[in-house]
């Protein structure tokens, strides 16, 4: 089926940030179909933790590799999300998420018919190439339809998808790997993407938006990338998100391991604790992206401070939970709390980017977001808690990386001060333009 783009009269007649800007339906439609993709992405992104402890023992590997299996799929996402947001933006926003899903999931179902480390690591590292851009290029379709006063709301629910899709990641891969084996658990959630794939070009996608600046000019490539770094909250925006993602996906990456490893627990138990954690996290990015939109109705700024105030809290919450608490149910609790602190920025702190940055280049400012925030943050937790767990132990490494969040919340609260400023500039465009 092919997929018509809107025509002109897609965009609204008038910009207020209340204002529908397609039909709410079609609106809707989109966001289950973008909800369901982001769900099913990171299922095969993060279905591997719960293999660790059996690929551990059967390939005798050290955590540093095991850590790698996760962040090769970040890496790969960082080199290429560029290239396909740019693509998205000009070509097709719906096609490109369609052929993205397609990869991603025929490479998670390769990922059981491999037979070494060495190929596995290959076949994860396919994974990211068909997931990079795909949140960039969801997140500014999304943004594209639904009003400015709930872009907040929608990019965190869009969001928690990926906190939901680890929280099936881990139970199915513990569940099914207990079961019938790894290999068969990849090919398993595999299948599902295909079959999504194929519905979402029953998505509408919106016009491409000229590239013109605030008197209507062209802009080139080289003005079109500066543009992305001009706004202060926005570069605040891409490395406090970076920040706090090296302690959230250290937590997601490594929690089902110690709790097998420090308490005792089956893979398929540790896989299930895990998941009420990352739950959690999920019910977070939603909560704090809401407060963060009510308390922006009367200062901007909220969406950055409400942010880092829940990641000073969350972080040291978790470091006090795996450095100086030894009771398993004291421990689990505290780090339940945590996990749902910690995610405070997934949501929210996107959505401010893409408010800065121009609206034809919406996909390209998120896969900015998600450049830095998987090479810096998602690619370098795992891989950096897995050396310090090779060296001083696993607790003391789930102690220390929470600690990144602190630094989050120093460089959104500095990023809060530029906001305003930014978002003022950004709406200061031509009318045609963020109409569209």
């Amino acid at each position: 089926m092919s997929v018509i783009a809107a025509p002109s009269s897609f965009a609204p007649a008038a910009s207020g940030r209340d204002t529908w800007l397609v039909p709410k339906r079609q609106a809707w439609f989109a966001f289950v179909m973008a909800f369901l993709l982001m769900t099913l992405d990171f299922v095969d992104r993060q279905i591997v933790v719960s293999m660790f402890p059996v690929l551990k023992s059967e390939w005798q590997l050290t955590d540093k590799q095991l850590g790698a299996l996760v962040s090769s799929v970040s890496i790969t996402i960082a080199l290429f999300s560029f290239p396909i947001a740019i693509l998205s933006d000009r070509w097709s926003r719906v096609k490109s998420i369609a052929v993205m899903a397609g990869v991603w999931s025929l490479a998670t179902i390769a990922c059981g018919l491999t037979r070494n480390y060495a190929q596995l690591l290959a076949a994860r590292a396919a994974i990211g190439l068909g997931e990079a851009g795909y949140g960039a290029a969801g997140g500014a379709l999304l943004t594209s339809m639904f009003p400015a006063n709930r872009r907040a709301t929608v990019v965190s629910g869009f969001l928690a998808a990926a906190s939901i899709g680890s929280v099936l990641g881990v139970v199915l891969g513990g569940v099914i790997t207990a079961r019938w084996g790894w290999q068969t658990a990849f090919g398993i959630v595999g299948i599902p993407g295909l079959v999504l794939a194929i519905g979402f070009l029953w998505v509408r996608d919106y016009r491409t938006v000229p590239l013109v600046d605030r008197d209507a000019t062209r802009m080139g490539a080289r003005a079109a990338f500066l543009s992305l770094f001009r706004p202060r909250s926005a570069v605040a925006a891409y490395f406090g998100g970076a920040l706090q993602l090296v302690a959230v996906s250290t937590l997601l990456v490594w929690l089902p391991s110690y709790l097998n490893r420090s308490h005792g627990l089956s893979v398929e138990q540790s896989g299930l604790r895990a998941a009420v954690v990352v739950l959690l996290g999920s019910v977070g990015v939603v909560f704090w992206g809401y407060v963060a939109d009510r308390r922006a109705a009367a200062d901007p700024r909220a969406k950055m401070l409400v942010p880092a105030a829940a990641l000073v809290i969350g972080g040291l919450v978790l470091s006090f939970a795996f450095g100086f608490v030894a009771d398993a149910s004291t421990q689990f609790a505290l780090v339940a709390v945590g996990g749902f602190l910690v995610t405070a920025a997934s949501g929210s702190v996107p959505s401010v980017a893409i408010d800065v940055i121009h609206p034809g280049l919406r996909a390209t400012a998120a896969a900015m977001v998600a450049v830095v925030q998987n090479l810096f943050g998602l690619a370098a937790g795992p891989l950096i808690a897995g050396a310090l767990s090779d060296a001083f132990g696993l607790g003391v490494a789930l102690a220390i990386m929470p600690l990144f969040c602190l630094a989050s919340a120093a460089v959104l609260a500095l990023g809060a001060r530029a906001y305003p400023a930014d978002l003022a500039r950004a709406e200061a465009l031509p009318a045609a333009v963020r109409a569209a």
